[in-house]
């Protein structure tokens, strides 16, 4: 550059003493351009090669390694380790030592000096507590019975109060407890809010609610005189009897119930509910469904330190505490009993956990989880009579529904007296015993024939579903006339109807016995059981109301 401007120099300098009419004057002026020109180009070229030079640097330098910090840098001195070798490292002095924390991942030059802050690491793997060391480290597997690591806390775990069976994120080196996580199967088990679910709304089972009032209520609302009689108070219940009649709904209303009472009466307890559906424990790898169960127990326990009195709902227990058998494969009912008896013997009482299970069939879950000093109450749910039915029904048809107008001006425009009427007539319906409704002819011992009818498989979800029905029928007819209409008869008839209809699923004959004690009819004395097809015909008919 400094060659080229001397040039253009002394070349200026020669046109300066030339003639204006000298004929070499244009020459200069070319050879002056033409100087110029080769300037840029050789800039351009320079350019060129500096930045080749350095692609090329970058491309053939050795490349930096990431490590992990384990403990806060001393005096330029910082404890790290790179691809599970441990190293005390330089730190650059450009850095701010201040911002490196236990658990932050750095930039390692091949000199292994620290030359880079790169933040904790976004990824990992996720792994579960097993045990809280005294000095604050954790004791943390992977599930299905993998080994165990010793951990160092992160600095955002420095002063998390942490408990065995919580999941935290490990560093990609597996030395550092990064962050806890979210633990979704105790979100899944454990339910905030207690369902507002009052006594009130659940029909047709009295003497249901009043053992469960007598059983729980009374000793957490009267624990004196509990005591003054050295009365032992329960550690669990059973709901059992056959499907849709309220035992779920039951389980779900003690726990909003019970602590309802007790802020009436001035206690200072909540409830807390852990709904547990039984085969949500199951789990297909050795000692996992052994440790769902410590765990639901220990989060039992957990929620009773904090002051709530924690409701655990297990549903379809039989799925999971099925009677144990001498095989020679292994059977999951062989481990997980013996290990919720073993957490039932660990509870008092009602007043450290309330132990809720349910099942249709009783008789399958295993005698030692039955027994007095585990599950103390044994409370049949019943299917309901007409009286209950009538009550259930009147829960699902309420005043508030839309009604249709030949309904309404049956009973002058009385609204309540409509759907009273509406409720007796559905139930009339339902119970009647005639050849159109039986559903199952029964063939016993003795030679003596016994006929199922359709209010002999009656219960509140069947309820329920009828008036589903007969709402959804309304809606079309809305839909299709344009017009504003409401629940009638018919729609109920038609409801009913397309209801039993849809349930005519009878099971092969070597199933029968079990498939009678879902119905909770006793098949200790029954030869065969016959299905009875409704005439097609009515059917038919009942359909064509819409």
């Amino acid at each position: 550059m400094q060659h080229t401007f001397q040039s253009l120099s002394i070349i200026d300098q020669i046109l300066m003493t030339m003639d204006e009419t000298d004929r070499r004057r244009p020459l200069l002026y070319q050879l002056r351009r033409q100087l110029q020109e080769d300037e840029i180009t050789f800039e351009d070229a320079r350019r060129t090669i500096v930045e080749l030079e350095g692609a090329l640097e970058k491309v053939t330098a050795p490349a930096n390694r990431v490590g992990t910090l384990l403990s806060p840098p001393e005096n330029g001195i910082a404890y790290i380790t790179v691809g599970g070798a441990e190293y005390y490292a330089n730190v650059d002095s450009r850095l701010d030592e201040r911002r490196l924390k236990v658990g932050t991942r750095v930039l390692v030059n091949e000199a292994f000096a620290v030359v880079g802050d790169m933040g904790e690491s976004p990824s990992g793997t996720v792994g579960k507590i097993v045990d809280v060391l005294d000095d604050g480290r954790l004791q943390v597997g992977q599930e299905h019975g993998s080994q165990t690591h010793v951990l160092l806390r992160g600095a955002d775990l420095e002063a998390e109060a942490l408990k065995a069976g919580e999941e935290v994120r490990i560093d990609p080196h597996f030395r550092v407890a990064l962050e806890k996580m979210p633990h979704s199967e105790v979100k899944d088990f454990y339910l905030e809010e207690v369902p507002d679910l009052p006594w009130e709304k659940i029909g047709g089972q009295k003497d249901a609610i009043q053992a469960i009032k007598d059983t729980i209520e009374m000793p957490v609302l009267h624990p004196e005189l509990f005591k003054r009689f050295q009365y032992s108070t329960p550690k669990g219940f059973l709901l059992y009897g056959p499907p849709g009649c309220g035992k779920t709904l039951i389980g779900k209303a003690t726990a909003y119930n019970l602590e309802k009472q007790v802020q009436e009466d001035g206690l200072n307890l909540k409830a807390c509910f852990m709904h547990i559906k039984g085969p949500e424990i199951l789990n297909m790898w050795l000692g996992e469904s052994e440790r769902k169960v410590r765990e639901i127990f220990s989060q039992a326990r957990e929620k009773r330190r904090e002051g709530f009195l924690p409701v655990v709902f297990i549903d379809e227990a039989e799925s999971v505490l099925g009677t144990r058998r001498a095989i020679r494969s292994h059977n999951i009912s062989n481990t997980v009993v013996p290990m919720f008896c073993s957490e039932m013997d660990g509870i008092d009482s009602l007043q450290d956990v309330v132990i809720i299970l349910t099942s249709n069939r009783p008789d399958l879950i295993d005698p030692a989880i039955l027994r007095p000093g585990r599950i103390d109450r044994k409370i049949k749910v019943l299917r309901p009579d007409e009286d209950a039915a009538r009550e259930i029904l009147g829960i699902y048809l309420t005043a508030n529904l839309p009604l249709a107008e030949e309904v309404l001006n049956a009973h002058d425009g009385d609204v309540r007296a409509a759907v009273d009427d509406l409720v007796a007539r559905t139930i009339a319906e339902i119970y009647a015993r005639r050849d159109d409704t039986r559903f199952l002819e029964v063939l016993l011992r003795s030679g003596r024939k016994e006929v199922l009818s359709r209010g002999d498989l009656c219960s509140g979800a069947i309820l329920e579903s009828i008036v589903q029905r007969a709402k959804e029928i309304a809606i079309k007819r809305c839909i299709a006339s344009g017009a504003e209409d409401g629940i009638g008869f018919d729609d109920l008839l038609v409801g009913i109807e397309t209801e039993y209809s849809e349930n005519e699923i009878f099971p092969p004959t070597d199933n029968t016995e079990d498939w009678l004690k879902l119905l909770d009819y006793d098949p200790e004395n029954v030869v065969r059981a016959v299905p009875i097809r409704p005439r097609r015909e009515r059917r038919i008919s009942r359909h064509g109301v819409v």
